[in-house]
């Protein structure tokens, strides 16, 4: 029997996808430019946004019809709903009269309640088969067998029922620590391809421009260089699993008005290009991610799913991706719907694809039946379909989707564990190194292990305050109460009494996280008054649009801290017991009006499932704090938006009587250990070197301290005079190390001038002759050293190729 040129693995790619697209009819082409989504509620209470308006129930039938076409991808077959399709008794969603009748098989293997599906949860640990039956079903239903690429969220570790929940985004970004990232992304990879995941939609590259907006805790911070080299480590190690990483959302999306989510962006042409752009391009081209999400908001009128300028002009003529474009859930249909810029399905496709998306996510709706019927009737050129089923083809040949021999079981028989012991030990060292100490005046902390410590607060004694929105226990099994947590995540307030087991420890909730209601106050004052030391324990609560105070579509009006817990502060400071004030929230909250009255704050970014033993070992001294701010903390809560990317007329100043200077500044944090800067090698008097030239800057940094410990030592760029205004300060460089007591660390940051470029009046990326500072700083706010530089020369223009990160070597230093 002679094998097709498309199944030939010997052959380059584009010739097998050549063959097989010559083959394929148009209705074929198209089914690989959509996935499906089986389960996905319509009741109005969803994981998407307008998930009510754009599903809607299909028949076994149906889908049965559906998938002898193909099929792009399959959505969330893990992520869903806690719902077994392999364990036990008639298998869900299964087709009648399917090969896998009364077995393990299913249609689609997936949780949709009017395909008779079962009720017991998805036990990847004990089973991970929810994929190879439906699989195998897509694959034995078309002319080609060509399966669908499945795809998860990944956001803080797999999102699927006893799945590791890993810190937030923006506890990664508190770790300065990319090679932590780095490793933590591979062993999310590595467990989302040994149950048969090809594609995780992650990481989030939104840079904050408003810490009202309900996502910041999905970003990395509010600084482009930070969240691209997070970023990029993260792409590193998910496509090191063999995992396809998916940048998200480009772009523009967290530059929304008002930090309304899905609202317009207003930003101009140098933001866009200086502080949203740079962190995909990092990630592509340090990362190599090979899928990008289109985002969902309008940049000026021009909705990011219906930009060529974006997705095609940029992305792919010059920034040479070569990958998929994915829209984000229903982002193609609100062209219609939301945006208004087009009159039909039809029309919403047309202008997707001419765009350059090439998959419709997460069900179809444009991209079949109306999208067909619009080729047939020539209003929309076949050659587009082509464009986007060769991207999509392509990424299935690398991913060996084409090849005779594919399989759909797991590579390994051997039991598999989403929640295994290395994974939480992943999960604790991620958890400790994002734990900020934002203030320790008076040495408060650590604890004396055997102190009376009232513990107050809503946050305390709740499981979920360690999770972010996008984890499954928070972004799932809140709708389905009768389904246990599946992982173990110990409170603040166990991992304190077990990290303090001779100490006194006392609890009072004081009041909820968002209601007003002020009667537990009592109480709480009570506990806090016998004690040595009252914890406060306050924060967030993750959820989506509007079921909690921080997640997707929980935005803010202000940066209070919610419901009745700045009350519930203010009247345990007034016992005048020392209070040590700790957060668990997905934003920074404004805290000046303790400023000053606190024995000590500590600041903890959603740092997931093993978040309350990370916590509890900062305060008892078990851990030293090395975590540092990847967002400003705001000293009054009104006065957004504002970041530390501000030239001089956003900073403070004499023409307005509004101040908005942060309480703690991006990058800062502290120590129980101390730290010497030393031999500086940076003059007072320029140092000339030309627009193309680099200069290295070093210092030696020692543990000065009796315990060991972390410092983070960060370069930035003060650029007095540009064609254009630009930040005060910016950060180009940054290196995290660990030094024992006495201990010392000889750092050089290798800076090249294209580190200092920026988009000029005419939209070029240009290096400007001039005067430059190098400031090595323990925040943007605490410079140490500076190094002053003459660039001299022509202005370049840079392309493409230019550097996107600053060197750094780090040895040991007698």
């Amino acid at each position: 029997m002679t094998t097709a040129p498309w199944r030939d693995p010997a052959l380059p790619a584009a010739a097998r996808v050549d063959d097989l697209l010559s083959r394929m009819t148009l209705e074929e082409k198209t089914a690989q430019l959509y996935g499906v989504w089986v389960g996905a509620a319509t009741d109005g209470d969803g994981v998407a946004p307008h998930q009510h308006d754009m599903t809607a129930d299909r028949s076994d039938d149906e889908w049965a019809e559906l998938i002898t076409l193909g099929l792009g991808q399959l959505t969330r077959s893990f992520g869903t709903a806690p719902v077994d399709p392999v364990v036990g008794g008639r298998g869900p969603g299964r087709v009648p009269g399917s090969d896998d009748e009364g077995a393990e098989g299913t249609t689609l293997g997936l949780a949709q309640p009017t395909l008779s599906f079962g009720t017991s949860p998805v036990d990847p640990a004990r089973d991970a088969k929810p994929l190879p039956p439906p699989q195998r079903r897509i694959a034995g239903a078309g002319r080609f067998g060509i399966p669908a690429v499945a795809h998860e969220e990944c956001l803080a570790g797999f999102t699927a029922w006893r799945a590791t929940a890993y810190p937030v985004p923006l506890a990664w970004g508190a770790t300065f620590d990319p090679p932590l990232v780095e490793e933590m992304a591979h062993r999310i990879g590595e467990d989302l391809r040994s149950v048969g995941v090809h594609q995780g939609l992650a990481p989030v590259l939104d840079v904050v421009r408003d810490p009202r907006w309900g996502r910041v805790e999905e970003t990395v911070g509010e600084d482009p260089y930070l969240v691209g080299t997070i970023g990029a480590a993260y792409v590193r190690g998910l496509e090191s699993a063999g995992v396809i990483a998916t940048l998200k959302h480009f772009a523009g999306y967290a530059s929304s008005a008002g930090a309304r989510n899905l609202a317009p962006v207003r930003a101009g042409v140098r933001e866009f290009a200086d502080v949203t752009l740079p962190p995909f391009e990092m990630a592509l081209r340090e990362g190599g991610a090979r899928s990008v999400m289109a985002a969902y908001n309008e940049t000026d009128g021009v909705p990011a799913s219906a930009d060529p300028g974006l997705l095609t002009e940029l992305l792919r003529e010059r920034w040479g991706f070569t990958g998929t474009v994915v829209a984000d859930y229903f982002g193609i249909g609100f062209l219609e719907t939301l945006h208004r810029v087009a009159g039909s399905p039809a029309e919403a496709a047309h202008t997707a694809l001419a765009a350059g998306i090439d998959v419709e996510l997460p069900t179809l709706k444009c991209y079949g039946k109306p999208l067909v019927e619009a080729v047939r009737a020539e209003e929309i050129p076949e050659e587009l379909v082509d464009r986007a089923a060769r991207r999509v083809l392509l990424q299935k040949c690398e991913l060996g989707l084409l090849d005779e021999d594919w399989t759909p079981e797991p590579a390994t028989t051997t039991r598999i564990d989403l929640d295994s012991p290395a994974n939480r030990t992943l999960a604790r060292r991620v958890a400790e190194e994002s734990v900020v100490l934002l203030d320790n005046p008076d040495g408060v902390l650590p604890l004396p292990p055997d102190a009376r410590i009232a513990v107050v607060g809503p946050r305390a004694a709740d499981a979920l305050a360690m999770l972010g929105c996008y984890s499954f226990p928070s972004h799932v099994l809140t709708h389905h109460p009768e389904v246990p947590m599946g992982i173990e995540i110990p409170t603040v307030l166990e991992a304190l009494r077990a990290e303090l087991p001779d100490a006194k420890v006392t609890f009072a909730e004081g009041c909820g996280v968002s209601d007003p209601e002020t009667a537990g106050f009592a109480e709480a004052v009570a506990r806090a008054s016998e004690a040595d030391v009252c914890l406060a324990v306050l924060g967030d609560r993750a959820g989506l649009f509007g079921r909690g105070t921080s997640g997707e579509g929980c935005d803010v009006t202000d940066l209070r801290l919610p419901g009745a817990q700045g009350e519930l502060l203010d009247a345990l400071v007034a016992t005048g017991v020392p209070v040590v004030l700790v957060l668990l929230t997905g934003r920074p909250y404004a805290l000046g009006r303790w400023h000053g009255r606190l024995a000590a704050v500590v600041q903890a970014f959603f740092p997931g499932e093993e978040g309350g033993p990370a916590v509890a070992g900062v305060l008892s001294g078990r851990v030293n704090p090395s975590g540092r701010l990847p967002v400003s903390v705001p000293r009054v809560p009104g006065g957004q938006p504002w970041t530390y990317l501000q030239p001089p007329l956003g900073l403070a100043g004499e023409v307005s009587n509004l101040d908005p200077t942060p309480l703690y500044a991006f990058g800062h944090g502290g120590s129980y250990a101390s730290f010497a800067w030393g031999d500086f090698t940076g003059g007072e008097d320029p140092t000339e070197i030309g627009t193309d030239g680099s200069y290295d800057v070093s210092l030696t940094v020692r543990n000065t301290g009796d315990r060991a410990g972390a410092e983070v030592v960060q370069l930035y760029l003060h650029d007095p005079v540009a064609s254009v205004t630009r930040p005060d300060v910016r950060l180009i460089g940054y290196q995290r190390v660990e030094l024992a007591p006495g201990e010392a660390s000889r750092m050089r940051f290798r800076f090249h001038a294209d580190l200092s470029s920026f988009t000029d009046r005419s939209g070029r990326r240009v290096v400007e002759p001039g005067a430059l500072e190098l400031r090595l700083a323990a925040s943007s706010a605490d410079v140490r050293h500076t190094a002053r530089l003459a660039l001299t020369g022509p202005v370049r223009v840079l392309g493409t190729e230019r550097r996107l990160w600053c060197g750094v070597e780090a040895g040991r230093a007698s």
